[in-house]
C-alpha cells in the first residue's frame, strides 16, 4: 500500500502515550475501528495507527482491502 508510506513521517507518531494506547489497544488482534474508538478521536487516531503500522510496530493483512472490521494487532519486540 503505497498511500501508508505517507504515514511513516514523524508528524503521523502522535506522541507517545498515544503509541503506547495503540499498543495496549491491540496487544489481541482487535477490528480497526473498535481498537481507534476506544483510544479516542478517530481523527486523532488513525493517522497514528497508519504511522504505526507503516513503521512496523502494528500489523495487519494489508495485502487484502482495508476496512472498519479487519483485524489489527502488535507486532512483538525483538
Amino acid at each position: 500500500m503505497t498511500w501508508l508510506a505517507g504515514y511513516r513521517h514523524p508528524r503521523h507518531h502522535g506522541g507517545g502515550l498515544l503509541a503506547d494506547a495503540l499498543q495496549e489497544a491491540f496487544a489481541e488482534p482487535a477490528p480497526l475501528w473498535e481498537g481507534v474508538c476506544r483510544i479516542g478521536d478517530p481523527l486523532v487516531v488513525l493517522p497514528a495507527l497508519f504511522h504505526a503500522l507503516g513503521a512496523g510496530r502494528l500489523a495487519a493483512d494489508l495485502g487484502a482491502a482495508m476496512h472498519e472490521r479487519m483485524p489489527v494487532w502488535a507486532q512483538v519486540a525483538k
